[in-house]
């Protein structure tokens, strides 16, 4: 049985060996013909496949060139039917060998699916009634020497459609969709702010300095300079000194690089659009957040209502705005309105399950925050403004003057995913000093996400900025609400992907053949050196088997795997154990895993441990890792077994 399935698994790689090797050896053809595709430079189409259809009662009869690729063949044999693909769609081609010059008819029949033509023909529709090209010439414009995915199934796995978009759109016609709606977004959007006087600018993307955000940067080397500087993670701090200026209205849309998790809604570089006006407040930027998104859904989709991760959405304008405290107030029962020790906010939160950040003060500010962050954000679905901040975790933000323990900033949220963050900008110099370097106290303390000082900054304002309100809006997420994608994966062309682990390369072997058909070398298999592990000692103390057999070792299959906010350690899996219902376990392996490198990967869990409850969630059971020590430093691995394995499958 083991040979037979790996005869099975060969058969598809030789066969796409032995379809490379014939591909090939008809370009080499070609080439000693003189007829080398490769060298056309050009091909002066005058109409898309959209255009022919759209038009078609006035080009019926009418010469017309189009260019793609053939995307199928079917041949009869001197009538061959053929669907070619363009930037629009798709057309049928018509060829007939006794309507065109034998010789390039011949060669036609020789074409593969994929390879790229420009076609001379002229519209007319089949007996059938397809609208169709009949061709009059075909020219071949450049070979493919690689065959597409198999026709049914195309390209459906989705890290091997994220890794090869450029497959992935050629198979998946839909996909470009997504990006259509991405482009009109992004132009209506540079529209509405043109429109209202803004101008747009350009920031550096190399800094000395990380500010602007609560993240970890990217950090590069200038050589020259010989200093190390950091990718931004925002664009705020020099658009705000271009309002000291007297650059009354800025935006840069641009993108975004910091050096954390990847998940479904976290990709470490994306795009933003932030802007900043003069004389106006956090209510104005609330405006432009809505005019953007609900004007951009009614232009592009002609419609307020959406789907977005299985909940209808309604963008129609007038979206409800609710101060933090009412929020906590309304889903957690707390009303920190009535609270004003410290103690007594630390002690309500922890009633209700709610846990503090290692390195946050313990105040009211915190206790507050961590109540919506874990209890209410999850509940918000409709478009909702969250406004009035804690001071604590709004550095960069004026305080409100009935409440100086909050800040006049707000938080856009639809189906429990921020889309926007606002401020009235904080524009007094020595308010902004002592923010900075409360910033720079917690991260001593550990906290490697706070602000960094920036004296310019500092210096700026110290010149004078005006009252202004400011906004940074996610336009990957804006676009996923647009269009209904459930991954940012599915909005970006090119998002981060792990590399390849050559370690993985069993595969390597059974590219050998490959390899050396197409002139490169083999991939040796890896060596593995196990002589500088360290692992502990085995315990020597006896454990009875009665006690063992209570412990329910089960293999669980990962659906879901999402980094936890304000935790740098903790993975939230969500688990089919086999019984129908998710089991949720936090595991705090996020410096050895990204959570999308586990989706869909077959672990082993103790099921029937108590619940403990961890950041505001609850753990049922434990994941089960291999630890050991390398040169010094602590290595984990976590159990993962055959995907043949069921959940639930129990362990003996």
């Amino acid at each position: 049985m083991s040979e037979q399935k790996n005869n099975q698994q060969a058969a598809p790689e030789q066969d796409l060996n032995q379809q490379r090797k014939v591909r090939r050896e008809k370009l080499a053809a070609l080439q000693a013909e003189g007829q080398d595709p490769f060298r056309q430079t050009r091909f002066d189409w005058d109409h898309t496949s959209q255009q022919i259809k759209d038009n078609f009662n006035a080009l019926e009869g009418q010469s017309v060139k189009v260019a793609g690729r053939l995307m199928s063949k079917r041949g009869m044999g001197k009538v061959s039917f053929c669907d070619l693909q363009d930037r629009d769609g798709r057309i049928q081609l018509y060829a007939r060998q006794d309507e065109m010059d034998e010789a390039i008819y011949k060669k036609f029949k020789k074409y593969d699916i994929g390879d790229i033509v420009g076609v001379d023909g002229e519209v007319f529709r089949t007996q059938r009634g397809e609208m169709s090209v009949r061709a009059k010439d075909i020219t071949l414009l450049s070979k493919s020497l690689l065959p597409l995915p198999e026709k049914f199934h195309g390209l459906q796995d989705k890290e091997l459609r994220f890794r090869q978009r450029y497959v992935d759109l050629m198979v998946n016609p839909e996909v470009k969709r997504n990006f259509v709606i991405r482009s009109q977004f992004i132009k209506f959007m540079r529209d509405y702010l043109d429109s209202m006087g803004y101008i747009e600018v350009e920031t550096p993307v190399l800094n000395t300095i990380a500010g602007g955000a609560a993240a970890r940067p990217f950090i590069t080397h200038h050589n020259t300079l010989d200093i190390d500087m950091y990718m931004r993670i925002a664009t705020e701090l020099p658009l705000k000194r271009l309002i000291v200026g007297g650059m009354d209205r800025v935006y840069e849309i641009g993108r975004i690089f910091r050096n954390e998790g990847m998940d479904p809604k976290h990709n470490p570089e994306f795009t933003t659009v932030e802007l900043y006006q003069a004389y106006t407040d956090f209510h104005g930027m609330m405006d432009i957040a809505e005019g953007i998104i609900s004007g951009a859904a009614q232009k592009i989709l002609g419609t307020y209502e959406v789907e977005w991760m299985g909940e209808k959405i309604d963008l129609t304008p007038g979206w409800r705005r609710l101060t933090m405290v009412d929020a906590v107030k309304e889903y957690v029962g707390i009303d920190f309105g009535t609270i004003t020790d410290d103690a007594e906010a630390v002690a309500a939160a922890k009633a209700v399950g709610v846990e503090l950040a290692d390195a946050a003060e313990k105040t009211w500010g915190n206790a507050l925050y961590a109540c919506f962050d874990q209890k209410v954000e999850e509940k918000l679905i409709q478009p909702t403004f969250i406004t009035m901040y804690p001071v604590e975790v709004s550095p960069l933000t004026k305080r409100s003057p009935a409440d100086p323990r909050l800040t006049e900033r707000f938080e856009l949220f639809v189906c429990h995913s921020e889309l926007a963050n606002a401020y009235s900008e904080l524009n007094d110099p020595i308010d902004q000093r002592q923010r900075f370097e409360k910033q720079v106290e917690q991260r001593e303390r550990g906290d490697d996400e706070t602000e960094m000082l920036d004296e310019d900054f500092l210096n700026a304002l110290e010149y004078g900025m005006p009252p202004t309100g400011g906004m940074g809006m996610g336009i990957d997420r804006c676009v996923m609400l647009l269009t209904g994608a459930d991954t940012i994966r599915e909005v970006i062309l090119f998002p981060t992907m792990k590399p390849l682990d050559k370690a993985e390369a069993p595969k390597a072997a059974e590219r050998t053949a490959e390899n050396e058909t197409i002139g490169e070398p083999a991939q040796a298999p890896e060596v593995i050196d196990f002589s500088k592990v360290e692992v502990e000692p085995l315990f020597s103390d006896f454990v009875d088997f009665e006690t063992f057999s209570k412990s329910d070792f089960r293999a669980v299959k990962v659906k879901e795997c999402k980094a936890v906010k304000k935790s740098k350690k903790l993975l939230l899996f969500t688990l089919d154990d086999g019984t129908g219902t998710d089991r949720t376990i936090l595991s705090g392996i996020h410096a050895y895993y990204e959570p999308e490198e586990l989706v869909g990967k077959t672990l082993i869990a103790i099921t029937n441990l108590p619940p403990r409850a961890m950041m505001g969630v609850e753990s049922n059971g434990m994941l089960l890792s291999a630890i050991h020590t390398e040169e010094g430093e602590e290595r984990l691995h976590l159990l993962m077994v055959d995907d043949h394995i069921p959940a639930g499958a129990k362990l003996y």
